[in-house]
Formats: structure tokens, sequence, C-alpha cells
């Protein structure tokens, strides 16, 4: 059994930053994939980021402004966040996935586990 915790979340201005942090237990870290997803109420979830021990990959609107990063030691993953805009509202997800194509996992087709969710409130 995995748990993730996610923290970080709150509001901000436009162009404001936040960095948000995804602490997981249960089996061996560094083997997990790791994913950021987030959702508005009343849209599907939609993939944000994702990291494989170090490959990582982003959707279109995370390109350029989100970062997806890890400590290991930390059993930590991390979605630094830049220039937020506020269609970036949401509430967001880390995930885990033990499935190697990151592809994939940001189809949400081969998520094993999920957080509980961190909202994210930027202003305009």
């Amino acid at each position: 059994q995995v748990q993730l915790v996610e923290s970080g979340g709150g509001l901000v201005q436009a162009g404001g930053s936040l960095r948000l942090s995804c602490v997981a237990s249960g089996r061996i870290f560094g083997r997990f994939n790791m994913a950021w997803f987030r959702q508005v109420p009343g849209k599907a979830r939609e993939f944000v980021a994702a990291d494989s021990r170090g490959d990582t990959y982003y959707a279109d609107s995370a390109k350029g402004r989100f970062a997806v990063s890890r400590d290991n030691t930390k059993r930590t993953v991390y979605l630094q966040m830049v220039s937020l805009k506020p269609e970036d509202t949401a509430v967001y997800y880390c995930a885990t996935s033990s499935f190697p194509c990151l592809v994939t996992i940001a189809t949400m087709r081969s998520i094993d586990y999920w957080g509980q969710g961190t909202q994210v409130t930027v202003s305009s």
C-alpha cells in the first residue's frame, strides 16, 4: 500500500509562484514513477507533469512554467509552478504508477495510487 500526501497549495496572485510537495510512503520511492494532475469542479481531471526517475514529461499548458522534480532521500516529488495564471486554479493531485511509459501515465490509465489533492487558487 502506498500513501501520497500533497501540500503547498494556496492562494496566489496571477504571475506568482507556488511549490507543491507530495510525500510518499510504502514501497521503495526511488522506483516510483510520479505524476501530477489537476481538476476543476465539473471538468475532467487532466495531466500536468510526470517524472520517471529523472525523465520528465509535461502537458503543453505546463511547459516552460512548471517543473517536476524529486528528492528520493525525502520520498518527495515537487511541482514548482511559476508565472501562474487564473486558469491554473484547480485541485492538484499527486499520483504514482508502476508503468514505465510517461505518455501512458499521462492518460491516467496506469495510475496505481492517488493523493487527496491540494487546492491551488490563482487570483487575477
